[in-house]
């Protein structure tokens, strides 16, 4: 997933690479996990892991959560902030910390630093999820390898407890793992498939294809359904991911805000 690792490149309202407008659920396939306010547990999808199976990672300020750091970098914002909800974002995390957020349309207020990247979120409508005999289950061990492959390929963020928010599998070639992909959000029902990398020496072997859908089996084995994110801009991963049996979703929009140095004077 590259979500922050592109900004944006094309005007709002744009559909991002797809055969199903955002939002516009596929031939027969309901989509499960709405709240009881109608919204999709996927539109919010952080704020949705961490008020869920992601409740034991929250750290708190009044209506902001966010994972710890070193397991993710994301902030959880309600649907609708308000002005305190901004300083609790600005209490919880401090001054000249990046805050990264979705799922809201919201901008930061005047002196917050602002950058924006424009994804697509893809949701699994038939993906065929098999097991791979190549793939290892990747541990606690092997985190200074997986740090330095998601260095090399820059598949979006991944810190050194990024491997404690689900399942990671990876393959060696020659002892050397240079592929993986794992689980990472966690909205009630839905696990969200990130961190997929290849090192460049080995593409082109479908390396990545076979451990999605590994990923994707384990997810499946629970009853869950699996989901994605990639840049908008990224239309190769998401023809991929498409002719795999992902279909879009919605755009989505990243955006990470730059808490101010000092707190402005009222």
């Amino acid at each position: 997933m590259t979500e922050l690792a592109v900004p944006r490149q094309h005007a709002p309202g744009r559909h991002a690479p797809g055969r199903h407008a955002p939002g516009r659920p596929g031939p027969d396939r309901p989509e499960p996990g709405r709240h009881a306010t109608g919204q999709h547990v996927l539109n919010n999808p952080v704020r949705s892991s961490l008020l869920g199976p992601h409740a034991h990672f929250a750290e708190r300020v009044g209506d902001v959560l966010r994972y710890p750091v070193g397991v993710s970098p994301f902030v959880a914002l309600p649907d609708v902030p308000d002005e305190s909800t901004w300083r609790n974002v600005a209490a919880l995390l401090g001054p000249g910390a990046i805050a990264p957020f979705t799922g809201i349309d919201a901008s930061p207020p005047p002196g917050w630093g602002d950058a924006i990247f424009d994804g697509a979120q893809l949701v699994d409508e038939g993906v065929d999820a098999l097991p791979d005999e190549e793939a290892v289950r990747l541990g606690t061990a092997d985190v200074p390898e997986m740090l330095a492959l998601a260095e090399r390929t820059k598949p979006g963020p991944f810190l050194p407890r990024t491997i404690e928010l689900g399942t990671y599998l990876g393959i060696r070639r020659d002892g050397t793992l240079v592929a993986m992909a794992g689980e990472r959000l966690h909205p009630p029902g839905w696990t969200e498939i990130s961190a997929v990398c290849t090192d460049a020496d080995h593409r082109g072997q479908g390396l990545a294809t076979r451990l999605v859908r590994a990923v994707a089996a384990g997810i499946r084995a629970r009853g869950e359904t699996p989901f994605l994110h990639a840049a908008a801009t990224n239309t190769n991963a998401i023809r991929l991911y498409e002719s795999l049996g992902f279909r879009l979703r919605r755009e989505v929009t990243f955006r990470a805000a730059r808490i101010p140095d000092i707190e402005p004077a009222a």
